[in-house]
């Protein structure tokens, strides 16, 4: 019932000192210098961080939770994620999204999924629609998906810019983001649309038209995978430095940065050279969705998985090789997600909050004790509370 973490240094993300967290139930409720245990009275888990960092659970908000894939016909479908792909990587909030295949992986699935892993420990939310428009919704329409079932946030991912997409017209897109937002303010939700980027030369040209003849402010979007390649990292820039949301994708392969992708951690840096607020940046893993490769003619020719364990490892390399002060590592996986998609009680350590924590190493910045919702779920980088299906 109750958890005391005591002589850990804690990042809420922002620099908070040597503290004691108190933890009761699923909620954080104090935090103070010292924290005397209440022994004779109740039982109390003491949790000593001594030599460790004290942060918010990771928030991944692009996560094929129900499987993904398809590009290559049947057999590369990418299965539905498990619980300890998610919390190994330090995450205890996903956002669930369908993908290119809006046929055989369906809202109705995609809600099922994201229920299973909430009962299992972790909290959970979803996109309606895949990648074609018109979206493909659970009761009939983006609005009352927003209104009537509590998980969905926001639209995505729509795929733009993409041999894959369903080549939508601007004036379709632009109905899609307004529904997606009058939905959004009607549920108290952030009422987002993620995109999916593909390497077109179009790049986020739909979105620069909307902004610039609509009342549809900029940050009504998350465009995602900025950073696939150079230019289209230019492009991120040029709309960081407008307000815009800038998402960069951790999951890749070497080919892909072979071939120009900008790795996540290095993108970080760059954008805030280019003094892009640190506020309007995020990384997601893209996890489980499939990386497939095209020749020049746009025929696949290969696969891997995402992972969502990526989005920590994007962390520590933005941290250790790029030299990003840690607090600013830490929103963009924590209280930026948390805050951009309106997220209640997530992303910071703060008193009321859920209680969702990492414990790191200090010194290797090493993933040792996962806690979501109060309960532990990794514990000296052992798992501590396995997923439905696994051994």
């Amino acid at each position: 019932m109750l958890k005391i973490i005591k002589n850990g240094e804690v990042y809420a993300p922002h620099y908070l000192g040597k503290k004691d967290v108190l933890l009761a139930f699923d909620k954080i409720v104090a935090i103070e210098d010292k924290i005397d245990s209440p022994q004779d009275f109740v039982e109390v888990e003491i949790i000593d961080a001594t030599n460790k960092l004290i942060i918010p659970g990771l928030i991944d908000s692009h996560v094929h939770i129900a499987g993904g894939g398809g590009e290559g016909s049947f057999k590369t479908r990418t299965p539905e994620i498990q619980l300890t792909d998610i919390t190994r990587g330090g995450v205890t909030t996903v956002v669930g999204c369908l993908g290119t295949d809006g046929t055989t992986r369906s809202m109705l699935n995609l809600l099922a999924k994201a229920k299973g892993l909430e009962e299992e420990g972790i909290s959970t939310y979803i996109y309606t629609g895949s990648y074609q428009i018109p979206v493909k919704t659970a009761t009939g329409n983006i609005e009352d998906d927003m209104i009537m079932v509590d998980k969905v946030i926001g639209v995505g991912e729509v795929a733009l810019s993409d041999h894959r997409s369903s080549q939508p017209t601007v004036e379709e897109f632009k109905k899609l983001a307004a529904a997606a937002r009058v939905g959004g303010m009607l549920s108290g939700k952030s009422g987002k649309v993620n995109i999916h980027l593909g390497d077109g030369e179009r790049a986020i040209a739909y979105i620069e038209e909307i902004v610039s003849t609509t009342e549809i402010p900029i940050t009504q979007f998350i465009p995602t995978h900025m950073n696939r390649n150079e230019d289209l990292f230019e492009k991120a820039i040029e709309h960081g430095l407008k307000g815009g949301i800038v998402d960069l994708t951790t999951s890749t392969t070497a080919k892909f940065l072979e071939e120009g992708e900008v790795k996540s951690s290095k993108a970080l840096r760059k954008l805030l050279e280019h003094k892009v607020a640190i506020e309007n940046i995020t990384f997601s893993s893209d996890g489980q969705g499939s990386l497939p490769v095209f020749n020049d003619k746009g025929e696949y020719t290969g696969l891997k998985v995402g992972r969502v364990a990526s989005l920590y490892e994007a962390v520590k390399d933005a941290i250790l090789e790029e030299k990003v002060q840690i607090e600013k590592v830490l929103q963009v996986v924590t209280s930026n997600p948390a805050t951009l998609l309106k997220l209640p009680r997530k992303g910071y350590i703060k008193e009321n909050y859920d209680a969702d924590l990492v414990l790191l190493n200090k010194d290797s910045l090493e993933i040792d004790t996962v806690i979501a919702m109060g309960k532990t779920m990794i514990e000296k980088g052992e798992v501590m509370i396995k997923g439905t299906f696994e051994a």
